[in-house]
């Protein structure tokens, strides 16, 4: 049973650096121009050059980049390996609204995660919408479990796999446990699901969030499944489709869950609604919730509170590698 302490959501539960830099963020974004007027090209031009709010984080030199060919697919994959013997694989599917974002732009966390968790880390470089949209990304994170699991015990030494992502990888991830289990019934040893959006038809949080911009809001959300599902294609298609939103799948049988989300982040329902089903389905589940975190809190440099979820995530996935 999953319970929620109301005084999370309390004003006075955010820390006053929590609330300091969500206050220069804002600032910072107010007068900038959205990715719905730049462009996901610029964006991602942008962000590979390191400017904007995250940027790109210095390559690390653990890390290499391989090919995971599965099901008629040939997918880059960027693959940290630590030395030693390994516990585990963390298969890692990188955020950004299914537009942005790269497999290498996380490096240091990453490194940080192989290394004090002694587990390789495998990161999915999946075709990015509107370019490739639905179903390519899924399609790639996909061929990626199924090359894992049918190469990691020779490759890393071990057969133990987790999964997971933050945001849009967060929703990848959840639809790769899925197929997983319904197209070739193999299971992961966890999953960790980090902010995830898991109903692209939008949760009562997003349609009642409005414009303030941290990071998200709700017209930026809406945008970016309208990249993922374009209307030409979808115009027709239902958004609480199980094979688009997780939510409103089959969850029964799947692998124990973390769920981590922040209290100012536009899309908490997704996290707070999934994670109850998930347990309602007879998974084991356990729920973070960060007063005051915003959407892509984790990926703050020093903040307190992205310090937390990164030594959660890493005692979680610790107990799923045992």
């Amino acid at each position: 049973m999953l319970t929620i302490d109301p005084d999370l959501f309390r004003p006075d539960a955010i820390s006053p650096e929590t609330q300091a830099m969500n206050d220069k963020i804002e600032a910072f974004l107010k007068d900038k121009p959205t990715i719905m007027e730049l462009g996901p090209v610029l964006v991602r031009e942008l962000r590979a050059k390191g400017e904007g709010l995250l940027g790109k984080q210095p390559a690390s030199e653990l890390a290499r980049w391989e090919t995971a060919k599965a099901l008629g697919l040939e997918v880059p994959v960027r693959v940290f390996r630590p030395e030693g013997d390994l516990v585990g694989v963390y298969l890692h599917i990188h955020g950004g609204g299914h537009t942005i974002g790269g497999a290498d732009f996380q490096d240091q966390i990453l490194e940080d995660y192989a290394r004090r968790l002694s587990c390789a880390v495998v990161s999915v470089e999946y075709r990015l919408a509107p370019e490739n949209p639905w179903p390519a990304p899924a399609d790639d994170c996909e061929a990626a479990a199924v090359w894992l699991f049918e190469t990691a015990g020779e490759m890393f030494g071990t057969e133990k796999i987790a999964v997971g992502g933050e945001s849009a990888g967060g929703h990848l991830a959840a639809v790769t446990v899925l197929r997983m289990r319904d197209n070739h019934q193999k299971s992961f040893v966890g999953a960790n699901l980090v902010y995830g959006v898991f109903d692209l038809s939008g949760t009562p949080a997003l349609k009642n969030w409005g414009e303030r911009n941290l990071v998200l809001n709700t017209p930026i959300v809406y945008w970016f499944a309208e990249q993922l599902l374009p209307k030409a294609q979808f115009e027709k298609a239902d958004k609480t489709d199980p094979q688009y939103s997780p939510l409103y799948a089959r969850l029964e049988g799947l692998c124990p869950a973390l769920f981590s989300v922040g209290t100012a982040d536009p899309i908490i329902d997704d996290t707070l609604f999934m994670a109850q089903r998930w347990v309602a389905a007879g998974n084991e589940a356990e729920l973070e919730i960060y007063p005051g975190g915003i959407h892509a809190f984790d990926q703050i440099p020093g903040l307190t509170i992205a310090e937390e979820h990164h030594g959660a995530a890493r005692a979680f996935l610790k107990s799923c590698f045992r």
